[in-house]
């Protein structure tokens, strides 16, 4: 586990830069990519900028990005998401809720599970 949270902050640390080449050659090092793979590395590097939880300040740039080039169900994803999360409005992006700043689960159901709930059998 301690070499995940290694690699995770190194990951987190390149993303940071924004930079492709410098995401390039560090996953490619660390034997998570390879030459030509992914087929769009800039995508790649956005949707893990909008998944990293350490990143939630580069979470607005990455929605702006991912809607201005054609991924907006993935950006819409992510929008929904941090609004799950408590953030407010969905734009405005803090840490997470926990000492280590990751978001906390539980509580409230998603809500197709509420639904599901709510709705008579058909027997």
């Amino acid at each position: 586990m301690t070499e995940y949270i290694s690699f995770r902050q190194r990951l987190d640390a390149v993303l940071r830069t924004l930079d492709i080449k410098q995401v390039q050659v560090f996953l490619i090092a660390e034997k998570q990519w390879s030459e030509g793979q992914p087929a769009d590395p800039e995508f790649a590097m956005w949707m893990m900028v909008a998944g990293s939880p350490s990143l939630r300040n580069l979470h607005d740039r990455a929605y702006e990005w991912l809607m201005t080039h054609g991924h907006e169900d993935d950006a819409s994803a992510f929008l929904a998401r941090d609004k799950k999360l408590g953030t407010k409005d969905g734009a405005k992006r803090g840490k997470g809720s926990g000492a280590s700043g990751l978001p906390q689960f539980g509580g409230k159901r998603p809500s197709s599970a509420r639904d599901m709930k709510r709705k008579p059998s058909q027997s």
